[in-house]
């Protein structure tokens, strides 16, 4: 049986919610898109386990931000996720700077 992307969304939506609400983050909207890119990339180019890894530490990456609210933590995960990207899109060829400005 196939999920039609909408349903899929939905799916994922729901799930992620009751996540939140379990791990009481209420304050976070998830942006599965964005975490699915980065898990989907990660596992294309690295390894097929290398998605969950990328995946858990842009989460955890993001959740040692101090933020105030839902905005801030939006912008945190953001900012994770297109460092992970970045990093799969140049490899490890760092700039002369090395990771400099890569934090959170």
């Amino acid at each position: 049986m196939t999920t039609s992307p909408d349903a899929e969304e939905r799916e994922l939506s729901d799930w992620s919610r009751t996540l939140t609400q379990a791990l009481q983050i209420l304050d976070l909207e998830v942006d599965s898109a964005k975490i699915r890119e980065v898990a989907d990339r990660s596992s294309a180019a690295v390894s097929p386990n290398a998605g969950a890894i990328s995946a858990f530490l842009v989460g955890y990456a993001a959740g040692t931000v101090n933020t105030k609210g839902r905005k801030g933590a939006d912008e945190a995960v953001q900012k994770a996720a297109s460092t992970v990207l970045r990093v799969l899109s140049t490899g490890d060829e760092r700039e002369e700077k090395g990771w400099t400005g890569t934090a959170q």
